[in-house]
């Protein structure tokens, strides 16, 4: 009963201060907890990535109604999308994935830029472009679009204890299809 009454006057808190949430502050955490979840593919193609810095900063705010339109989300996924470079599953399918400063960097290196997110429709929906670079030279570039599973459910049932969950979750399972279609386009490279 006092877990209920302090739960109850959290959200009315959050409800009448406009309450921010930053979505990214624990997703390492998130992937931690999730590790081997996203069954990516092995390939031996990049030992290295790069973020320029306007995709590192890339950051995306919304509001929820189902929520609490008093509250605001803020989703750095440009962080998020370093973590998950950084995860022991990317990690696994790469060998190894250094963050170097440049695309210009001697080796191989995968430059990730952020062209889009959002959090709309119950989902994260992401586009990214993606240049694989051989000591500077491009090999390969591709845009890649997709959206994320649909969280309504979990959203609607947990209200604002689940809508950070929905967002690392939803935005989680879009990187990983990135992921997994940009290792199996440069499996096809010689």
């Amino acid at each position: 009963m006092k877990a209920l009454v302090y739960l109850t006057s959290f959200a009315l808190v959050c409800s009448l201060n406009a309450c921010t949430h930053m979505v990214g502050k624990d997703y390492p955490k998130y992937l931690e907890n999730n590790v081997g979840e996203s069954q990516l593919p092995a390939t031996d193609k990049a030992d290295q990535y790069y973020l320029p810095p306007q995709t590192k900063s890339f950051s995306y705010e919304f509001r929820s109604f189902i929520t609490g339109v008093g509250n605001k989300w803020v989703v750095e996924i440009g962080k998020m999308l370093d973590d998950t470079l950084k995860s022991v599953d990317v990690q696994k399918a790469f060998g190894t994935l250094a963050a170097v400063d440049s695309e210009s960097a001697p080796g191989t290196t995968l430059v990730f830029e952020l062209q889009d997110y959002k959090f709309e429709d119950f989902r994260a929906k992401i586009s990214l472009n993606v240049k694989l670079m051989k000591t500077g030279t491009p090999a390969f570039e591709k845009n890649y679009t997709k959206e994320g599973k649909e969280q309504g459910g979990k959203m609607f049932l947990g209200g604002t204890f689940a809508q950070k969950n929905a967002v690392q979750q939803s935005t989680k399972l879009v990187l990983d299809e990135i992921l997994r279609e940009l290792i199996a386009d440069l499996s096809g490279l010689q």
